[in-house]
């Protein structure tokens, strides 16, 4: 089985953050978010993994390579023009079976009865919104027959999560082929989802796989909601002498802590210094530096320096945000 993963996008709404970092490799509950997504597979059935990045995408290739320990292809889409696009520009690697999961959507489903039979799925939530989200119909058996994306009057509450298991990618790969030469767009883009209406119309019928959970990683109170959901799944115990530690929380290695309360729901990366701080529902990246502060629902960029106040930042790496007498320098 091959493995493709869209990972093109350039993570606008995480700004500041994503100029120096792309969006996969962000850190939630202690891993990159890409790391928490190649977990979920099941990588004894993986062949080899293809990514689909940007220009600038090539940290993504080489952190899968290593953390995967897969052979691993990228190829680039230098248009944002959809996800059927970004899925067409990878048409040569379109053969066999293939399991394709979207790279900033973290997914908890059980992939392996399906894969080991090799019986097609898609990925489904039920969802109170679906006008947000491509929808999928069931039949009388409970086969997939109808998609539609994001429709104004939705036939059914049943979203698609970014999971698509395809046994055969040759007529997945016929099917895009078609949508992109033809111009078949759908809100102004080339939709993977009217490619596989093309495959159902002839008869195709994949399974629903009802996923457990699923976690958007697109937005600063998205990623900070992932990160407690994370958290709460696996329980840690840290001690600081001089602090008291709330779980769930992770704190990485090489993290000095001082007269702090950390917790709930806090993630402190490798070499962060905290200290005479309050951190609540919060995720420091590596090598930041926090002196007497309250921080509550912050992002805190790689080695950013932040002391001596209390309110709720969003705070790129690198930099500096310092209380003086009432006056701030950022």
């Amino acid at each position: 089985m091959r493995l493709l993963i869209p990972v093109a996008g350039r993570g606008t709404r995480l700004r500041p953050h994503t100029l120096l970092h792309p969006k996969p490799l962000l850190n939630v509950a202690g891993k990159p978010i890409i790391a928490h997504i190649l977990d979920g597979i099941p990588m004894e059935y993986v062949d080899d993994i293809v990514l689909i990045i940007n220009p600038d995408g090539e940290r993504i290739k080489r952190f899968v390579k290593d953390y995967s320990g897969k052979e691993t292809y990228a190829v680039v889409q230098k248009e944002p023009l959809g996800l059927g696009h970004a899925i067409y520009t990878a048409s040569t690697y379109l053969e066999g079976d293939v399991l394709i999961i979207l790279g900033d959507t973290i997914v908890e489903a059980d992939l392996t009865e399906n894969v080991s039979k090799r019986e097609d799925f898609l990925g489904l939530k039920e969802v109170d919104d679906p006008k947000r989200f491509g929808v999928a119909m069931l039949d009388r058996d409970g086969l997939i027959y109808e998609l539609e994306e994001k429709p104004e009057k939705p036939k059914s509450r049943f979203a698609l999560v970014g999971l698509y298991y395809i046994t055969d990618a040759v007529s997945l790969r016929d099917a895009l082929s078609y949508i992109v030469e033809n111009d078949v767009k759908t809100r102004g883009e080339y939709q993977l989802t009217d490619a596989l209406s093309i495959l159902l119309k002839k008869g195709w019928r994949p399974k629903p796989l009802f996923i457990d959970g699923w976690y958007d990683c697109g937005k600063v109170d998205a990623l900070l909601e992932t990160n407690r959901i994370l958290l709460s799944k696996k329980t840690r115990t840290y001690d600081f002498p001089t602090s008291l530690i709330i779980p769930p929380v992770y704190i990485g290695s090489n993290v000095e802590i001082e007269y702090s309360i950390i917790g709930p729901y806090v993630t402190i990366n490798d070499g962060a210094v905290i200290k005479n701080s309050i951190l609540r529902n919060t995720i420091v990246n590596g090598g930041a530096y926090i002196e007497s502060f309250v921080l509550e629902g912050s992002l805190i960029g790689r080695n950013a320096v932040i002391k001596g106040s209390s309110r709720k930042l969003n705070i790129a790496d690198y930099s500096e945000f310092i209380m003086e007498g009432g006056n701030s320098s950022l």
